[in-house]
């Protein structure tokens, strides 16, 4: 058995934890490059390196430095799109591969940086990386995971950044991972904390190993991926349907036959009308010129784009890369500063098991708009906070912890409800054959609103001050009324159900569930009937269309 066909030596558990463990280690870039440049713009060699500021660690461009950290979200717009058409093409698997090469080349690079130019090129070879990682991570775990935990399996896979945290459940038929991302942004603030005490923190290495220590998850990545299997979804996409069932009946050892076979048959019969995307599908589908008449692809796609700009936009950017600037305010020291920004960060992972456990509960729309109302909140009183603080400087130590207090409940909140679901949706609202080029159109949002927003946040806060947090507080309240009108919910249901949701050309959510309640049952709306026969392992299908089925 050859070294791509290794994963067939593997028990379903030992399958299902593999796929998890490396969707793990994918999906780090995400968060361990958000993080990162915080650390690295607080080191004063780097500042000096880059031409940003001044040998004492005084930023004195800010708009330089600002365009530096956004620039590599540049390269992930390219990457999730080029990744995305990869993958749908020629399997996920290898459109990891391929993201994993360019994440490693690309950390290489930053970690020998020698200049502003050198920088900026490094930084946008690793965005197409983590662009192509980002983009088709979610979309291999969406589509290996029942419709009942999409979701918390999707939340977890988005915990532990370089470390996987495996729950076995009384039937293991999958593994509950926690979300790397959240570990990424607190790894990254950790390590820095660590390296700030090398040479009082007027070294090299304290930004040339944080940069460089992403090229490990990188290589072992490159390394490995190839011993898993494509997803079952992708797999019946391209023909390969024998392969499909095969790998389905494995990743569900413990599920009911009836159910695998109705999931395989649900499958089969989507995959009959899938068609290979082509380069220039995103344009032809934001144009709203893509796809099958009654799909409403261009919905979707910009469904995607506006919630990851909205989720950009709650704050999070501004407590994620710039903690140790707002901790400065609060008049903590440089230690101290660093200390708490790892903690900060740290408490994301909390949030993000809460996600796990609430959002194939509550569900999509009620985790997004309670989730909105709770950053409201926090936005509005930390504001209060900092600018009572700055107006009566002699109690800054006594509001300081108040400050802190909203910075680590803003992760909290964040990391339990839109950190997770924003990640989700657009992974689920594709057909398969483009569902990680459309997953595209969710990672190009990341990357305008979280490129925006790293470019405009050093500016907001060096002009608005604590004022910024107002204007936060005032965005997330307007995306409560957004959700509600636009978004349908998508917990519980089948991938290929999905599909029926956007069989309405309205926009409302109210309209799109009563397309649902009239064509979401795949197997009838395609004119399948089953009957099934177990004990002699045996499925008859009958069907008003050739269906061309492979034996069970």
């Amino acid at each position: 058995m050859g070294y791509t066909t290794a994963w067939k030596r593997l028990s379903p558990r030992q399958l299902n934890l593999a796929i998890h463990t490396f969707s793990l280690i994918s999906i780090f870039f995400e968060g361990y490059d958000q993080g990162v440049m915080g650390g690295v713009n607080a080191s004063p060699t780097y500042i000096t390196t880059v031409g940003i500021g001044k040998l004492d660690g005084t930023i004195t461009n800010t708009t330089h430095e600002g365009g530096i950290v956004s620039v590599y979200y540049l390269g992930a717009i390219f990457g999730c799109f080029a990744g995305g058409w990869f993958a749908d093409r020629i399997g996920r698997i290898n459109g990891l591969l391929a993201g994993s090469l360019f994440a490693l080349v690309g950390g290489a690079l930053q970690a020998a940086a020698q200049n502003s130019n050198f920088m900026i090129c490094a930084r946008v070879v690793t965005g197409i990386g983590t662009g192509a990682l980002t983009g088709i991570t979610p979309v291999l775990i969406s589509e290996i995971s029942s419709a009942n935990h999409r979701g918390g399996f999707l939340g977890y896979v988005f915990i532990a950044n370089c470390t996987c945290i495996v729950v076995t459940t009384k039937a293991f038929s999958y593994g509950w991972l926690i979300r790397l991302s959240d570990l990424g942004i607190s790894l990254a603030y950790w390590i820095s904390f660590g390296l700030a005490f090398v040479n009082n923190g007027y070294s090299d290495v304290r930004w040339r190993f944080l940069l460089a220590f992403q090229c490990l998850p990188a290589l072992v990545l490159a390394l490995f991926i190839k011993m898993l299997p494509d997803s079952p979804r992708y797999l019946a996409s391209v023909g390969r349907l024998e392969e499909a069932r095969e790998l389905l009946v494995r990743i569900r050892q413990g599920t009911a036959p009836e159910q695998i076979e109705r999931e395989y048959l649900e499958i089969f019969t989507t995959a009959r009308h899938s068609q290979p995307s082509s380069p220039v599908q995103f344009a032809k589908i934001l144009l709203g010129k893509g796809g099958r008449p009654g799909t409403n692809l261009s919905r979707r796609a910009w469904l995607c784009v506006w919630l990851q700009i909205m989720a950009s936009w709650t704050g999070i950017t501004a407590v994620t890369a710039y903690s140790p600037v707002l901790l400065k305010q609060a008049g903590y020291s440089d230690i101290k500063q660093d200390g708490l920004a790892g903690g900060i960060n740290t408490i994301g992972i909390i949030g993000t098991i809460i996600s796990a456990q609430i959002i194939d509960r509550l569900g999509r729309r009620a985790c997004l708009m309670g989730g909105a109302l709770i950053l409201f909140a926090v936005n509005l009183i930390a504001g209060a906070i900092f600018e009572d603080s700055r107006h009566h400087p002699e109690k800054a130590t006594q509001y300081a912890p108040g400050a802190v207090t909203m910075l680590f409940l803003f992760n909290l909140g964040y990391a339990a409800t839109w950190g997770t679901v924003a990640f989700l949706i657009p992974t689920e609202i594709f057909p398969s054959e483009l569902r990680a080029q459309g997953n595209g159109f969710g990672i190009t949002g990341w990357a305008i609103g979280v490129g925006m927003t790293t470019l405009v946040n050093p500016i907001m806060f060096g002009t608005l001050t604590s004022r910024t947090y107002f204007l936060f507080a005032g965005l997330n309240l307007l995306w409560v009324p957004i959700v509600y009108l636009f978004y349908p919910e998508t917990r519980n249901r089948s991938l290929e159900s999905i599909e029926a949701l956007f069989s309405t050309s309205s926009p409302f959510h109210w309209k799109m569930e009563q397309a649902y309640k009239i064509h979401g049952d795949i197997l009838a709306e395609h004119g399948v009937a089953r009957s099934e026969t177990y004990d002699t392992d045996r499925t008859e299908v009958t069907s008003d269309k050739p269906l061309d089925l492979p034996p069970a």
